[in-house]
């Protein structure tokens, strides 16, 4: 089986129906699930465990509902921790290159909202760009998003459905039909000199 992690980031999981239910199928599907607001509620994340839980990983599936347009704040304190220069991008920064990231998400608006004539004014690809580039800089494949749309007026169903699918995913990974039809991640070199000598 490859090898899966999924990290959850929901500041307020015991309010969320959705979150749950998908980090709840991932567990019954045998893929270790990351709780980055239970592991370090102080927000003083541990580099060095991160990055041994994510050692040999082929797909890191980034769980955790949208906020103002991105992640939540302790999702993006560890990437700022975790992906650090020499260890996920630059030189030597080999840790994550070839695997997968998948971003698994929700967002409370429908998704008639996120269009040029809805209130959110872009459609939602718009604001994927740097989750993209954040896996190319990694040299991960960045695959494309799930989505729910609408989490706060989805039904029990839709939502026990949409879990389902998530869960059938996890197990059927890396035979995905699109992935055939992915390109390659692109060649992102950081050269030595991008940060000062310390």
């Amino acid at each position: 089986m490859p090898r899966i992690q999924v990290l959850l980031a929901h500041p307020q999981l015991e309010h969320s129906r959705v979150n749950r239910a998908l980090a709840d199928a991932a567990g019954k599907a045998g893929v270790g699930v990351r709780d980055l607001y239970a592991l370090y509620p102080d927000y003083l994340v541990d580099v060095a465990a991160e990055q041994a839980a994510l050692k040999g990983v082929e797909l890191l599936v980034w769980l955790h509902p949208i906020h103002w347009y991105g992640m939540p704040p302790l999702m993006k304190l560890w990437l700022d921790e975790v992906f650090s220069f020499g260890w996920a991008y630059g030189p030597g920064g080999l840790a994550l290159r070839g695997a997968d990231l998948w971003l698994v998400t929700s967002t409370g608006g429908p998704e008639t909202s996120y269009h040029p004539s809805g209130y959110n004014r872009f459609f939602f690809d718009a604001f994927l760009p740097p989750y993209d580039q954040t896996a190319a800089l990694a040299g991960m494949r960045f695959l494309p998003p799930l989505v729910l749309h609408g989490a706060h007026r989805a039904s029990d169903a839709d939502i026990a459905a949409h879990a389902a699918m998530f869960a059938d995913r996890l197990s059927s990974y890396p035979n995905w039909p699109e992935l055939a039809d992915l390109p390659e991640c692109p060649a992102c070199v950081v050269p030595a000199d991008a940060r000062p000598d310390n």
